[in-house]
């Protein structure tokens, strides 16, 4: 059975276990509803903005001589700025000089971005007219206090806060400890200082058992992001949901709140998939680049797959990790941002007998500082593991990973 893994910019091609050597049933493959792309991805944003669901179209929120800040997603999510920006750029004109707008990479405790990632991801008009600035969680005297909100001290972009007018733009997609991304997640994390950010993520949030994928409501997490960013303002908010091949299916604006939880409800519709029973091996992959960028984002494919492994399974990741770990490692014993990393994978590894990881990226000797083991054979892998398991063993495959809510039916 041939099946196209999400790996990196071009994938990976895997003859995975099928007939005529292991019976029918073997091997179920699970992926996302496809939706087509909207035909006209410019006019959607354009309505998204002009006829939002909830609230005044963001031209009539602007006045003269305002500032305007715009929360956009760092390189590690498929965000569509290309087309994104310039849209709320045009809705600006006349009314907001470009010198007054802002553009902030919501990079949570991510690295920063180069001069030419920038260009790369907005184009070279945007990045030559526009201020972007890469948010840093670790620089104090980036960060405003703006007070305790949600039960969480909340230091938020500096630019952020003093701007008169502010945007989120995300991208709605799932998310393994906060339910969904896009909407709250681009003010904290995504603008929030280091203290902000590991609270959010402590251990008594994210072991609640609704801090997971598919849930935003009951979700200690998102509870907490969603506090935050109704209590700190936010003016104007933007979404969007993609397909498999990162095309907009949805856009969605408005007041943020509102259009978010409209674009959940489309991303659930579209993510959330049922199995029959758990399976002896799960092949999963991290969605491709930029997702699978290092090891620290790709433990999320891995924990789309413990959703439906045995507990004595195996699971089998793809991910190309050209990042690496990245630079502050996932065997961080101190309270970094690789705690939170940490935690899930002790999780995934602690629901699975094994768990193994293709990667161009990282060495065997990597992996195996953090207790997963390496193959440089996907379908060779899945093989022995169904092999090992015996007679009647089944195979699940997650090909586009944490864009798959697998879930047990009742």
């Amino acid at each position: 059975m041939r099946v196209r893994l999400a790996y990196g910019t071009d994938g990976l091609v895997a003859e995975l276990p099928g007939p005529p050597e292991y019976p029918p049933g073997t091997t179920v493959v699970v992926t996302p509803e496809y939706r087509d792309p909207v035909p006209d991805p410019r006019a959607a944003l354009r309505t998204a903005l002009r006829r939002p669901l909830a609230g005044p179209p963001l031209r009539e929120l602007l006045r003269r001589g305002q500032t305007v800040a715009i929360a956009a997603c760092d390189g590690s999510r498929p965000q569509p700025h290309r087309l994104v920006i310039p849209a709320i750029l045009e809705e600006l004109e006349g009314i907001v000089r470009c010198e007054d707008v802002t553009i902030l990479l919501a990079t949570g405790t991510n690295r920063g971005h180069t001069a030419d990632e920038i260009r790369e991801m907005f184009g070279r008009q945007v990045a030559t007219s526009v201020r972007i600035v890469s948010h840093d969680a670790f620089d104090d005297t980036m960060l405003t206090w703006l007070g305790t909100h949600g039960g969480t001290p909340v230091w938020l972009n500096s630019l952020w806060a003093d701007a008169d007018v502010r945007i989120t733009t995300g991208l709605v997609e799932p998310h393994v400890v906060s339910g969904f991304g896009g909407g709250p997640a681009l003010v904290a994390p995504g603008l929030a200082g280091l203290e902000t950010v590991l609270t959010l993520h402590d251990a008594r949030r994210i072991g609640h058992p609704k801090a997971r994928w598919g849930i935003t409501y009951g979700n200690p997490v998102h509870d907490a992001m969603r506090a935050i960013a109704e209590a700190t303002g936010v003016d104007f908010g933007l979404d969007v949901v993609l397909n498999r091949d990162q095309h907009i299916v949805s856009a969605f604006g408005g007041e943020m709140l509102v259009m978010h939880a409209a674009a959940t409800a489309v991303a659930r519709r579209l993510s959330m998939r049922p199995v029959r029973g758990f399976f002896d091996v799960v092949v999963t992959t991290s969605a491709g680049h930029p997702l699978d960028r290092n090891l620290c984002q790709s433990v999320e494919g891995l924990s789309a797959a413990a959703e439906v492994v045995r507990p004595d399974g195996v699971i089998i990741g793809a991910a190309e990790c050209r990042d690496g770990l990245p630079g502050h490692g996932l065997d961080s014993e101190a309270l970094s941002p690789a705690a939170f990393p940490r935690m899930l994978l002790d999780a995934v590894t602690g629901r699975a007998r094994k768990t193994v990881v293709h990667s161009a990226g990282l060495a065997a000797a990597d992996l195996a500082a953090v207790r997963l083991e390496h193959t440089d054979d996907v379908a060779a892998a899945a093989r022995a593991a169904l092999d090992e398991a015996g007679r009647g063993a089944r195979l699940c495959v997650l090909p586009e990973g944490p864009r798959t809510i697998p879930y047990v039916e009742a």
